[in-house]
């Protein structure tokens, strides 16, 4: 199962894990200081929250983005999206067994044309010691 990651800067944590726990039906599929992540299954979507400074984040859509992602179910399929992006020549930058958003993850990162970050990435271990 594939689905969208959107990985958002929030100033204020608690509201915004509120928030989207209303929006979606369901609470955080883990939390951490500064951090919280939904698995969302309807729509399917990865939902990921990154608390930032009110002054770093700013209000409304600007400074709202933190990066955007597709999560897939194994590592077969994070090889085939570098291999298909080198291909297309996209400069990729490749992480294998790197811990991130609290969990071990393989991914491949690109950038869109406007240098926004775009991952393609599967999780190994969701809460490595």
């Amino acid at each position: 199962m594939s689905r969208v990651q959107l990985a958002l800067n929030v100033a204020d944590l608690e509201a915004s894990v509120e928030f989207y726990s209303t929006m979606f039906g369901v609470e955080p599929h883990k939390r951490r200081p500064g951090y919280a992540n939904f698995a969302i299954a309807d729509p399917p979507l990865k939902l990921v929250l990154i608390e930032v400074p009110e002054a770093e984040r700013g209000s409304g859509v600007v400074g709202a983005l933190n990066h955007l992602g597709v999560e897939v179910a194994d590592v077969a399929e994070v090889s085939a999206a570098s291999t298909r992006f080198v291909e297309a020549g996209l400069a990729t930058f490749d992480e294998t067994d790197t811990t991130c958003c609290f969990a071990l993850q393989d991914k491949v990162w690109v950038h869109d044309p406007a240098g926004a970050p775009r991952e393609v990435y599967t999780i190994k271990d969701d809460n490595p010691v």
